[in-house]
């Protein structure tokens, strides 16, 4: 019902538009006055309109932030956030400086340099001076907010201190998976040639080597055996060269067998899905790595954001420093919960990539910790439920 009230009131507003252009146009007739011709009451209508639109426009620009304030995001909740914030005021500063600027030098000439009849403007063609300035100016300013950009980034981009956690965050179309190291404090290894509905990081291990390997064999012989029957040329060619393409990955896999001494350091790592969890006051060091296409990891809240790429490792580090639980008494919403999402925009599900992140205090980090279960036992309890599966078909 409040659309068609809308669509109403903007009809009945065009309509009554419409009538005045035409009331002017018949009032012009019996003026015996042609439309085009403009007297000076005119241009000093004009003139004094342009000087309503300015306060009009500033007036809404204002009411736009008061409005529209408080649904801003609350204070940053974590350490380098403040130094982000303290960037995008300065540039919020610059920005609104010559905004109103701009705009209150180009409505009042407009007032005060309206057409008078007799008059001429001044030939103003060329002024070196002049020129020098206005370049000068914004290249000397554009520079001063790249350079305080770079250094705010390279603050925040710095090297993990003593005491430091690491979690990997693994995204793909449309999911974020977090893992945490084990007991021996360090991050198995993975390679993406391993990945599978057990394994679904890829972490080197013999278990997940000797599946993959023997996933790849079955996938060989099924194709051979498709090619004992009669085919058509080009569908046999296409088995022919998906069997080759099966071998060179299965001997990429077998290097990594043999070179996976050393490696198999994940056994012991935790995967957690749904939501991670973080300890206030504690540097965290975040590895970001993507199964598929290009997403942006970003937590607004901690003003955090990094790009998660196929085939290679990006970083970012920081320190949370207002817990859920504050966070919520801040905003008076005891179900508020902080958020990891992709700010990229990666296929149809995309509004849908989302995890929930929980900053808690050391003491109950470390009871949540302690109760996830490690990547071994997570992959034998999923043999078991497939093994049952086969069992009861």
């Amino acid at each position: 019902m409040t659309r068609i009230f809308v669509v109403l009131i903007v009809a009945l507003a065009v309509i009554a538009l419409a009538q005045l252009m035409r009331i002017y146009q018949l009032s012009s007739k019996a003026r015996n006055k042609k439309e085009e011709e403009i007297s000076d009451a005119d241009n000093r209508l004009n003139a004094s309109l342009m000087l309503v639109s300015l306060f009009a426009y500033f007036g809404f620009v204002i009411w736009q932030i008061v409005h529209w304030g408080p649904y801003m995001l609350p204070v940053a909740a974590s350490e380098h956030g403040a130094d982000i914030d303290q960037l995008f005021a300065f540039n919020w500063a610059l920005l609104f400086t010559v905004f109103f600027g701009v705009h209150t030098v180009l409505f009042v000439f407009a007032y005060k340099y309206y057409y008078r009849a007799g008059t001429k403007a001044y030939f103003y063609p060329h002024n070196n001076k002049l020129e020098f300035i206005w370049t000068i100016v914004p290249s000397v300013t554009l520079a001063g907010v790249i350079i305080f950009g770079l250094i705010t980034w390279n603050k925040i981009q710095k090297a993990t201190g003593e005491g430091a956690i690491t979690i990997e965050l693994y995204s793909k179309q449309f999911d974020w998976t977090a893992r945490y190291s084990g007991t021996d404090n360090q991050l198995g290894k993975a390679n993406y040639l391993l990945v599978s509905g057990t394994n679904p990081l890829g972490i080197i291990s013999d278990q997940s080597i000797a599946e993959k390997l023997v996933e790849m064999d079955e996938s060989i012989d099924s194709k051979e055996r498709k090619l004992q029957s009669i085919l058509p040329d080009d569908q046999a060619a296409e088995i022919e060269h998906s069997i080759e393409s099966t071998r060179r990955l299965k001997a990429r896999v077998l290097d990594i067998q043999m070179n996976s001494a050393g490696l198999q350091t994940g056994l012991d790592d935790k995967i957690v899905k749904g939501e991670f969890h973080i300890p206030v006051g504690t540097e965290v060091e975040f590895l970001f790595r993507s199964q598929d296409v290009i997403h942006s990891a970003y937590m607004p809240h901690f003003r955090l954001q990094m790009n998660s790429v196929p085939g290679d490792v990006t970083r970012f580090v920081m320190k949370p420093t207002i817990t859920t639980n504050e966070m919520r008494m801040k905003v008076n919403n005891p179900e508020f919960n902080y958020v990891l999402m992709c700010n990229k925009v990666c296929g149809a599900a995309h509004y849908n990539m989302q995890m929930d992140v929980i900053v808690d205090s050391p003491e109950d980090y470390k009871k949540w910790l302690d109760e996830q279960k490690p990547f071994i036992a997570e992959t034998i309890e999923v043999e078991q439920v497939e093994t049952k599966q086969l069992a009861d078909n």
